[in-house]
């Protein structure tokens, strides 16, 4: 365990009658983000903020509470000690109440994921008895925990040698599909040229590797700053921008971008592979 890590929300895991204690903990690190802040450009300083209501001023943060308006301009105020006295199981139990397959969870719904770790060496014992159970059969648990004041829906599976938990958005978050795909054509697009992009799919695909990739515009905006420091001029340059093309250029680049693709990964081993049978059957 990192010696910086803090425990994110601390409870128990529950599966039926075993019940154990856990800890969650940031999954995501987001250091490496730069984060601008506002600046007054004549004076070069920061621009700061000040609670202010209408028609009184300037206010202390001791005098603010939650309000839900229940109509316009009307509001039922509430303590903390109130929201407080919501008495949920899920402020301190992941009760595991359904396992799905993971394929089963259409990918919209996953929103941040989080590592569960148990808590002491005598939670230990349970704790992998459930993430090896989890790996066999192929599930994933659904839970529901409250944290920062709300309830999410989770999601728990096996990662290496523990488990994570992905928190899920619930159905009413999410928008219908069909609102924004009215202008997808209804027509059967041509055969051939759905084979010729399988193909160049087929020659793209390998396994996944995350750390092959790089978040070029973070790369970009720290060159930027360093070359501000540093007194350069900044000068913004016109970037071309895709441009669609009719059916004819879309089947002439389909056959070029299969052409330039090169062999598969997939279809080069299996080459190889057969070379070398070959081989071994001539020399017997």
């Amino acid at each position: 365990m990192p010696k910086a890590a803090r425990a994110y929300w601390k409870g128990f895991l529950r599966l039926s009658l075993v019940t154990i204690g856990v800890e969650i903990y940031n999954a995501v690190e987001s250091k490496a983000e730069i984060s601008f802040r506002q600046i007054h450009k004549p004076s070069g300083k920061r621009v700061n903020y000040e609670k202010v209501v209408q028609g009184i001023g300037k206010i202390q943060s001791s005098d603010i509470v939650k309000g839900y308006e229940v109509d316009k301009d009307t509001y039922v105020t509430l303590d903390p000690e109130e929201i407080d006295a919501v008495k949920l199981e899920s402020k301190k139990t992941i009760d595991l109440v359904q396992f799905v397959d993971a394929k089963d969870i259409d990918y919209r719904y996953f929103e941040r994921p989080y590592f569960i770790a148990p808590t002491d060496e005598l939670s230990g014992e349970g704790y992998v008895v459930i993430r090896d159970a989890l790996r066999k059969t192929g599930k994933v648990g659904l839970a529901q925990i409250t944290i920062s004041g709300r309830e999410w829906l989770v999601a728990i599976a096996p990662l290496e040698d523990g488990l994570v938990m992905e928190m899920l958005r619930y159905e009413e978050e999410l928008r219908k599909p069909a609102d924004f795909f009215d202008e997808v054509p209804g027509t059967k697009p041509d055969k051939e040229m759905v084979d010729l992009a399988v193909q160049l799919i087929g020659k793209k695909t390998a396994a996944f590797k995350p750390d092959k990739f790089e978040d070029h515009y973070q790369t970009a905006l720290k060159v930027l700053v360093q070359d501000k420091l540093k007194g350069r001029k900044i000068v913004a340059h016109e970037q071309d921008r895709p441009k669609g093309g009719n059916i004819v250029d879309l089947m002439e680049a389909l056959k070029k971008s299969v052409g330039a693709a090169g062999p598969s990964p997939k279809s080069g081993a299996s080459s190889s592979k057969a070379k070398t049978t070959r081989s071994a059957k001539k020399r017997a």
